[in-house]
């Protein structure tokens, strides 16, 4: 199936009003595991340089949501955030404007043509990387782009069941993904040679977050892919299944999963 219509569904609903988007990213915060696991560690990083400035890269901005969070939990800092669609940028720096959140610029902007050098303290790249085949290049960009001792912070698929593919005869879940995921060991042997030293790793969506995304992400983008129609029932989905799949997102994020559908993966300059 495809995310991206159904995304620019939810993007053609959102971009009316401010206060429908707050609304959108606080779900987005509860209902996706990655951003629990995104947001607990970017508040680590932030730790990291005390209490000055930071300048941070949201590659892959998509909906704004991780720059929103940053601009509120990780000051004082700017942001520069970029997407490959133009239509999601010219709305996000709308709602920013709006917002009267300052110090933060959007562009459309490939990952493999950029050439920021030496500019950031971080780089936040979530759910990106499998969509481009070319991702040397764009690991070698990140490089460039940060300053000396800045992160790099990187969520995606895993090759244990990430895009739902399992073994060889799966086709990824999602029909946007360039590749089925990553594991430790080939993002390890992918930046190390760029000059990153490997600064943490976990696996996400062990057992029972991959159970959770099921029952929470990927039956209900199913149904909406097979028709919009499917948006009068979420609601009545959605009161009788949350409460099992928060239970289940609580137990992963609280767990130390050996290996997961997903993976986080933090680089250091």
């Amino acid at each position: 199936m495809h995310y991206d219509p159904v995304k620019d569904v939810f993007a053609s609903i959102i971009k009316r009003f401010p206060a429908t988007r707050k609304i959108f990213y606080k779900t987005l915060d509860i209902m996706f595991l990655r951003s629990w696991y995104v947001r607990n560690e970017l508040i680590k990083i932030r730790t990291e340089f005390g209490s000055e400035p930071i300048s941070i890269f949201d590659a892959g901005t998509g909906y704004g949501q991780y720059s929103y969070f940053m601009k509120k939990k990780l000051l004082p800092n700017t942001i520069h955030a970029v997407d490959v669609k133009e239509i999601w940028i010219n709305d996000a720096k709308e709602f920013f404007k709006q917002s009267g959140i300052g110090n933060i610029t959007f562009g459309v902007e490939d990952l493999t043509g950029i050439s920021h050098e030496n500019r950031f303290n971080l780089v936040v790249c979530v759910d990106v990387m499998e969509h481009i085949a070319e991702d040397v290049k764009v690991f070698s960009n990140f490089y460039r782009a940060l300053k000396p001792g800045g992160f790099m912070l990187i969520n995606t698929p895993s090759i244990f069941g990430g895009s739902d593919v399992h073994d060889d005869e799966d086709e990824s879940f999602i029909g946007e993904h360039a590749r089925q995921g990553y594991s430790f060991e080939d993002l390890k042997s992918k930046v190390e040679p760029l000059g990153f030293t490997v600064h943490k790793s976990k696996y996400t969506y062990g057992f029972w977050g991959d159970k959770a995304w099921r029952l929470g992400i990927k039956y209900p983008m199913q149904l909406l892919n097979f028709s919009k129609l499917f948006f009068v029932i979420l609601p009545f989905y959605y009161l009788l299944t949350f409460p099992f799949t928060l239970a289940m997102m609580y137990a992963d994020f609280t767990s130390t999963n050996k290996v997961g559908s997903g993976i986080l993966f933090i680089a250091k300059k």
